[in-house]
């Protein structure tokens, strides 16, 4: 991951990252400290469709082994008012 420091970020724009972007997502450093990562929306959008598949897998899985119990949405909305 490439890094790019905020004052170089303030005196070049968005043109201090782009070219960085181009080969993955940029570590944004602030105060000597990483403070946020900058990437481009298909690699979000990429990361979020993997973490959403991951969920489901893991759901799935839960109710294949018999972990997860079926119920109408009132019992699950009374369980979780028992909370």
């Amino acid at each position: 991951m490439h890094a790019v420091a905020a004052p170089e970020i303030k005196r070049r724009g968005f043109g201090a990252i782009d070219k960085a972007l181009a080969e993955g997502p940029v570590c944004i450093i602030r105060n000597n400290r990483p403070a946020y990562v900058v990437m481009a929306v298909e690699t979000y959008r990429e990361m979020e469709e993997a973490a959403t598949l991951a969920r489901v897998s893991a759901s799935e899985a839960e109710l294949r082994e018999g972990r997860v119990s079926r119920g109408s949405a009132d019992d699950l909305m009374t369980e979780l008012a028992g909370e």
